[in-house]
């Protein structure tokens, strides 16, 4: 779980744009609500999300560029399975939002 007291207060409220996309965002919700080394399978994510396949990637490659997330494959029997796991990076920056998010909002959210 991300814990927003890590990330320090002050200075100028600057929202991730990377993050902040809305699916980007939902895809990091996800994520980051597991346990870290915790991963989903990319077909959870797309039918969870219900997106395409093409959307679904086209926004983990944004987030992989960002160092935001890992991507793995492995085989299981003859199919291929897909991986998805946020990076300690991923989670720092996604409390940072959090925490810029709260202070544009001006309310401090209870943890």
């Amino acid at each position: 779980m991300v814990d927003p007291s890590e990330v320090p207060d002050g200075g100028a409220i600057d929202l991730d744009e990377t993050i902040h996309q809305p699916t980007r965002l939902q895809i990091m919700s996800l994520l980051v609500s597991l346990e870290a080394r915790d991963r989903l399978a990319y077909g959870f994510v797309q039918q969870h999300l219900a997106l395409t396949p093409g959307n679904l990637t086209t926004h983990l490659r944004k987030l992989e560029a960002a160092g935001y997330v890992t991507i793995s494959k492995q085989f299981h029997g003859a199919k291929p399975r897909t991986w998805i796991e946020a990076t300690q990076a991923g989670r720092r920056a996604f409390a940072g939002y959090l925490v810029n998010l709260e202070r544009a909002l001006g309310v401090r959210m209870n943890s």
